[in-house]
C-alpha cells in the first residue's frame, strides 16, 4: 500500500484591508453648484488589480484593487476619484491556475465593497449626490480577461 503525498490545505487569510492611495478632484468646483444646468451625468469606470509576494516563506501577498471613476456632464469634468484598496492576504495550497484565480478573482471581490464605500463618501463629501457603484462580478471579468490572452495569444501564433 502506498502513502499518498499530502497536498498542502487550501487557505485564503485576510491579514490587513487598507487604502494605498486615494485622490479626488473637482476641478469644477465651485460653479458646478450654481445650477442653471439640467443634472444629466455621465460616468466611466476603470478598475485594475495588481499583485506582489510580501514574504514567501509566509505566503504573503498584498493585492491592490484600483477603481478609477470620471463623472462628466457635457464635455466638463464634474469630479474624478481613484482610489487604490489594498490587502495582505495569506494564500497557501493552491495549484498554479487556482492561484491565478485567487488573486484575480476572489482577492479584487473582498477588496471591491471597501473601495466602493470610500469612493461612495468622498463623492458626497464632494458635494455631489450619492454615488453608488453597481456590484461587480469579478469571475466573469478574470474569465474575460483569460479569453482575451487566449485570443491575442492565437493572433501572434498565426
Amino acid at each position: 500500500m502506498t502513502k499518498k503525498a499530502k497536498s498542502p490545505e487550501r487557505q485564503v487569510g485576510i491579514q490587513k484591508i487598507y487604502v494605498k492611495d486615494f485622490s479626488f478632484e473637482s476641478p469644477q468646483s465651485p460653479d458646478v453648484f450654481a445650477g442653471g444646468k439640467e443634472w444629466k451625468p455621465h460616468s466611466s469606470l476603470n478598475l485594475r488589480s495588481a499583485h506582489k509576494q510580501i514574504k514567501e516563506k509566509e505566503n504573503l501577498f498584498e493585492i491592490v484593487l484600483t477603481i478609477t471613476v470620471e463623472t462628466k456632464q457635457d464635455d466638463d469634468a464634474l469630479f474624478l476619484v481613484e482610489v487604490q484598496q489594498a490587502g495582505v492576504f495569506q494564500i497557501t495550497g493552491y495549484e498554479k491556475d487556482e492561484f491565478a484565480h485567487v488573486i484575480g478573482s476572489f482577492c479584487p471581490s473582498v477588496l471591491f465593497p471597501y473601495a466602493r464605500e470610500a469612493i461612495a463618501s468622498v463623492v458626497s463629501r464632494g458635494g455631489f449626490p450619492e454615488f453608488i457603484l453597481q456590484p461587480i462580478n469579478f469571475d466573469a471579468l478574470y474569465a474575460q480577461s483569460l479569453q482575451q490572452q487566449k485570443d491575442a495569444a492565437g493572433e501572434e501564433a498565426h
